[in-house]
């Protein structure tokens, strides 16, 4: 069952997924409910009551939920897993982008292929990985391909290069059969699976079967290929632990990202490690960080017998009942505690934290370094740049953009028409201040501007407004905000000169480092508050010059009315001017100045 709702209230009392959705119906938020009703509800307080920074900028964009009822609270965990996959909200704690993480696809064909492909999708093909290291990836697919001789081509149209270097077993030509082809490809998925001592043992007895019925090339093959699995399996061996199959999962984080290194031992030893990396997790505790990955992770991933993680998770019940159902056998999820496993942990985390650092060398995030500089309480999410423009105060306009989370937000974005007489910029900001910030202020009423802002977006508190100048400009803002009677939002300009950051009660401006990645932000933003600007006042004044009384007048053509609007500045001004004066303007003559004088008296 599926509905579409914007009151908690009229949600039921049981389990299933919710789906957020902003106003461009773009999914923005799942999760999942023991209670939908009890669990929704904590989302609709007030801004300043909701826990997390970011749970307050999700419930800013929230327009309407979804819902999808379900038997069990297994089943929303499941639903809840593979929508977050499928969609990738936005405000959802992921794996990092897929086009980071390859996967090993074997096709649902009548003889699959097997390679690797950065796309799942629903075709009932299956999926193993992820596979951070894609080069290692590429090299397991060569060794199962040469090994158990799958086929690589797509169109089977006879025997090819494989086949005579005895590479492929040719399906194409009914050089094996169905059931020999299907059989290979069902060692390849327990491979792949993890299932080491399984596969061996299967083919140790499909060997001496075939022996035993004299099937003496078949059992052969087998042999090899028993002994290069025993083989490529040692070289990837690196502890020896005991002999069960098992993840050990540890992390590392900081207020963005956390990198998660899994290693995984089978058959009794630690064949594989992976490092991999979450996003959106900020304001999360580590618990709900390694709950989070377990849920997505092992939704393709092999399940082992054993997951042992540093601390107790969350839902720990219910996920255990969905890895057992996945698994066909009970799974375990331990706690570190006995110095076997602690020195597993040690290693796995050790390696997690190389990851995060060399992680955040690449890639440093802007807002943290922002609200560490600025000395923010909050992290900058959510930004708002205003700049003026005009031309001797003539068509004047102001525009606010909007970013959210390092990239422009176009929908919010938002132009005005200066009333303020010009030029004075510094009123100008003033008026654009506090025709924005109105909303916010008790001293207006709740929705006495609706209509002006008919998305509620003006609603939204800032967690950084940003204007274009120095000192001068910052106070004034600052005495805006004052008479609004607005706090707890901050206020910086940004002098563009020597690009000096200015905050209220500090004398000395902040100097960013060229380089920073912050100061780039900052710049990003305000160059785009000054183009939006600019573009605005561009078109009204070439609808001014192009639109108007003066395309009535016989001999005035575009260039002699461009030329008498930046002359003369508007229509008024043309009015009160005798003939002499227009006649003064450039490429006016006399007798077309008589004409204008005389249609402009006259209309």
């Amino acid at each position: 069952m599926s509905m579409q709702i914007t009151d908690p209230k009229e949600l039921p009392n049981n389990p299933g997924v919710y789906i957020m959705h902003d106003k461009d119906d773009e999914i923005i938020y799942v999760g999942k409910a023991k209670n939908l009703k009890k669990r929704v509800q904590s989302y609709f307080k007030d801004e300043d009551k909701l826990d997390h920074p970011k749970t307050r900028v999700l419930m800013r964009h929230f327009n309407y939920l979804e819902y999808i009822i379900t038997d069990t609270e297994k089943e929303a965990l499941i639903l809840e897993a593979s929508l977050i996959k499928k969609h990738r909200p936005q405000y959802n704690i992921r794996l990092k982008d897929g086009k980071q993480y390859p996967f090993i696809k074997i096709t649902n064909e009548e003889y699959p292929r097997i390679f690797l492909t950065r796309n799942i999708i629903n075709d009932n093909a299956s999926y193993y990985g992820p596979y951070p290291n894609a080069h290692k990836a590429r090299e397991f697919i060569d060794f199962i391909n040469k090994n158990f001789k799958i086929r690589t081509c797509k169109s089977m149209n006879g025997p090819c290069l494989n086949y005579q270097i005895k590479q492929c077993s040719a399906p194409c030509i009914n050089n094996i059969t169905y059931d020999e082809y299907q059989k290979n490809i069902k060692h390849v998925k327990q491979l792949l699976s993890g299932k080491y001592k399984t596969i061996i043992k299967n083919m140790q007895q499909e060997m001496k079967r075939d022996a035993k019925n004299m099937n003496f090339e078949k059992a052969a093959i087998l042999r090899d290929q028993i002994d290069t699995i025993k083989v490529t399996l040692e070289k990837q061996h690196i502890q020896l632990t005991e002999n069960v199959d098992e993840d050990i999962i540890a992390i590392e984080h900081n207020n963005h990202e956390a990198s998660v290194t899994i290693l995984s031992v089978r058959g009794g030893k630690t064949s594989r490690k992976d490092d991999l990396t979450l996003q959106h997790i900020e304001d999360m505790t580590d618990q709900e960080i390694i709950t989070e990955f377990i849920k997505q992770y092992y939704i393709t991933a092999p399940i082992p017998d054993v997951i042992i993680v540093e601390q107790k998770i969350q839902d720990q019940e219910v996920i255990n009942e969905w890895l057992n159902q996945k698994h066909e056998k009970r799974v375990k999820i331990r706690i570190a505690e006995d110095e076997h496993y602690n020195k597993l942990i040690n290693i796995a985390k050790k390696n997690a934290k190389i990851t995060l650092t060399e992680n955040t060398k690449k890639e440093d995030n802007p807002l943290i370094t922002l609200q560490g500089y600025l000395g923010l309480k909050k992290l900058p999410y959510h930004i708002e740049a205003f700049d003026i423009s005009n031309i001797s105060g003539e068509y004047a306009v102001a525009s606010m953009v909007v970013f959210e989370d390092r990239k422009p937000k176009k929908n919010m974005y938002r132009k005005f028409k200066m009333q303020t007489p010009g030029p004075n910029d510094f009123a100008m900001m003033k008026e654009v201040l506090t025709r924005r910030y109105s909303y916010l202020s008790p001293n207006t009423p709740k929705g006495q501007n609706y209509m002006n802002d008919p998305d509620n977006s003006f609603y939204i508190k800032p967690d950084l407004v940003l204007i274009d100048g120095g000192k001068g400009q910052l106070s004034m803002a600052v005495e805006v905000f004052k008479e609004l009677k607005i706090k707890d939002v901050p206020l910086i300009g940004l002098a563009k000169k020597f690009e000096e950051i200015y905050i209220p009660g500090r004398s000395n401006p902040i100097i960013l480092p060229r380089r920073s990645s912050a100061l780039r932000l900052l710049q990003y933003v305000r160059d785009e508050s000054h183009r939006f600007a600019i573009t605005f006042h561009r078109t009204l004044r070439k609808n001014a010059f192009t639109k108007s009384e003066l395309d009535e007048i016989p001999g005035v053509g575009l260039k002699r009315k461009q030329a008498l609007m930046l002359h003369f500045k508007n229509l008024d001004n043309i009015k009160k001017a005798s003939v002499d004066e227009i006649a003064s303007v450039k490429n006016i003559p006399e007798k077309v100045a008589h004409t204008i004088y005389e249609y402009m008296h006259e209309s």
